[in-house]
């Protein structure tokens, strides 16, 4: 199954409204869709690197969009809808501990999963049922997704096809860095 839902995001990103389904899957993927944007911006941004940008800008508005979706099934809809979704991907058990460190480290845990290909929609859900502060999340949001695709964008535009190949062998090691290096920022702005 995970497999046809793959190749059908592969076969829209060579479509004339790629933009759209690029913010259709970006917007779906925050709350319930399996497969990451980055199936869609990589051959986006390979095949029109003049529109990286562009294409990264709506990559983010459409992940945080999709990213309140998500915080409103955790929020709202957590026993009727937020349990199935977790449970469809196999996250049930994990998402007890997982609800126990968000609870404490909420903030953290948004600005450094959300820049890692960790599936985001365990955040928004978890950030609605915890009622974490709805502002605080969405600028987390912003901050983290904005970084992330913009980053991807970015380097495939200037490097192109050979960072392709990188990114997609090791896109945790490139995000987990630059979390590292966010989260330093933050601790050194806070303490220093």
């Amino acid at each position: 199954m995970l497999q046809r839902l793959y190749d059908w995001t592969m076969r829209l990103a060579a479509h004339p409204r790629a933009l759209w389904a690029l913010a259709a899957v970006s917007f779906a993927e925050s709350s319930f869709f399996p497969i990451p944007p980055d199936a869609l911006i990589i051959p986006m941004v390979l095949a029109r690197p003049a529109q990286a940008w562009r294409i990264a800008l709506v990559c983010t508005a459409a992940s945080v969009i999709g990213g309140f979706f998500g915080y409103a099934i955790g929020y709202f809809l957590f026993e009727t809808i937020g349990r199935h979704v977790l449970a469809f991907y196999g996250y049930s058990a994990a998402f007890a501990e997982f609800q126990a460190k968000f609870n404490e480290w909420g903030i953290w845990i948004i600005l450094i999963k959300g820049l890692t290909p960790i599936p985001y929609k365990l955040i928004t859900i978890a950030s609605g049922l915890a009622k974490f502060d709805l502002a605080i999340f969405g600028v987390a949001s912003l901050a983290t997704r904005g970084v992330r695709f913009f980053l991807v964008a970015g380097l495939l535009r200037i490097f192109g096809p050979p960072i392709r190949d990188f990114i997609e062998r090791r896109l945790t090691l490139v995000t987990t860095v630059f979390a590292v290096s966010l989260v330093g920022g933050f601790l050194v702005l806070r303490y220093f």
